[in-house]
């Protein structure tokens, strides 16, 4: 008995078998994995759809963010042209264009926009020097620019930690060196293509106008500290090594522009800001004619190097789209004629 018992288990199960490896076995099991893998394929296809119409709706918006941002600086130039109409010799802070930052309800957005008068801080390319002075200087000890001198009084009048008249003269051999067009060192504190090639990461020097201040931090010698407090009272005028201070636009609390380029004390150059009225002064010789100044007894060269009219502005703006943002740096020149021309845009936040 346990014997038939054994015979018919074998029996059933090799039914059983049998069964499973009949053809509609087969063809169910191959339905189903054919169901399994187009169930997989459409998730996949879903995703990826999704994702593709996100990604088509963020840059239909980034697309909209920055024609926003092109609107705000055809705005600013309005505004520009607007400020010169009525009074186009004298460039000062009561003008239309010099209230600050304002921003501007749009559809799904804003817009925010800041007007700043680029001739009213200091012109780092100044320190470019012309290649007939580098001529003349290359046989003889180097002669200081009234830039670089301005430029070495400016970093040490803003008290950055760490920075006196030796730290001052480095950097400014340094970016004189990265701003003229020979391979030479000018000074001890130089640095040329051999000096930046030798780094881990090597480059080679620009031997040309700076784009903007953030190259300072390619160049020998100058930290991140020194570069964000030099952020208030420098500025990068695209291409030209004019450094002509407007002396209307300056900002009140920052006389130690004045202190650097007239070698006055702090408290001199704070009244002589104080003794703006709310349109500036009309001429240089107003300014000049101060009390504090005539008792300083300014050198005429220096004073060449002043002015009441502008010819550079920077635009700062910040649109928004829904959750797209756009941010654009826009540096622009009013010509003799007031026409307004468009120099450089940088994309981006400073």
């Amino acid at each position: 008995q346990r014997q038939m018992c054994i015979r018919d288990r074998t029996i059933a199960v090799s039914k059983v078998f049998a069964v499973k490896q009949t053809p509609k076995g087969v063809a169910l099991i191959t339905v189903m994995l054919i169901i399994a893998l187009i169930a997989i394929l459409a998730t996949q296809m879903t995703a990826r759809l999704q994702l593709q119409m996100q990604r088509t709706t963020n840059i239909g918006s980034n697309q909209q963010a920055y024609w926003y941002a092109m609107g705000a600086e055809a705005f600013a130039k309005r505004i520009l042209i607007q400020s010169f109409e009525d009074d186009a010799e004298v460039t000062h802070l009561g003008q239309l264009w010099a209230q600050g930052e304002n921003t501007f309800p749009v559809d799904f957005g804003e817009i925010t926009g800041e007007i700043t008068d680029l001739n009213s801080c200091f012109n780092l390319n100044a320190l470019k020097v012309d290649s007939e002075e580098t001529n003349n200087n290359s046989t003889t000890a180097v002669k200081k620019s009234p830039a670089r001198a301005a430029f070495e009084e400016l970093l040490i009048a803003i008290n950055i930690e760490g920075v006196g008249s030796f730290e001052a003269e480095y950097m400014a051999d340094a970016l004189t060196d990265w701003l003229d067009a020979d391979g030479s060192i000018s000074s001890s504190g130089g640095a040329e293509d051999n000096d930046y090639a030798a780094k881990e990461f090597p480059y080679l020097a620009a031997n040309n106008y700076l784009a903007s201040m953030g190259e300072l931090r390619v160049v020998e010698h100058f930290t991140a500290d020194v570069i964000e407090k030099l952020k208030d009272y420098a500025c990068i005028l695209p291409d030209t090594n004019m450094n002509k201070i407007n002396i209307n636009t300056m900002a009140q609390d920052q006389p130690e522009i004045l202190v650097a380029m007239l070698g006055i004390s702090q408290n001199e150059a704070s009244q002589a800001l104080s003794s703006r009225g709310e349109e500036g002064f009309k001429d240089i010789n107003e300014f000049f004619a101060l009390t504090e100044l005539v008792e300083a007894k300014i050198a005429p060269e220096k004073k060449q190097y002043f002015a009441v009219k502008s010819e550079y502005f920077k635009l700062k703006t910040t649109a928004s789209f829904n959750n797209s943002y756009f941010a654009l740096n826009t540096i622009m020149k009013v010509d003799d004629k007031n026409n307004i021309n468009v120099i450089s845009r940088i994309i981006g936040r400073e």
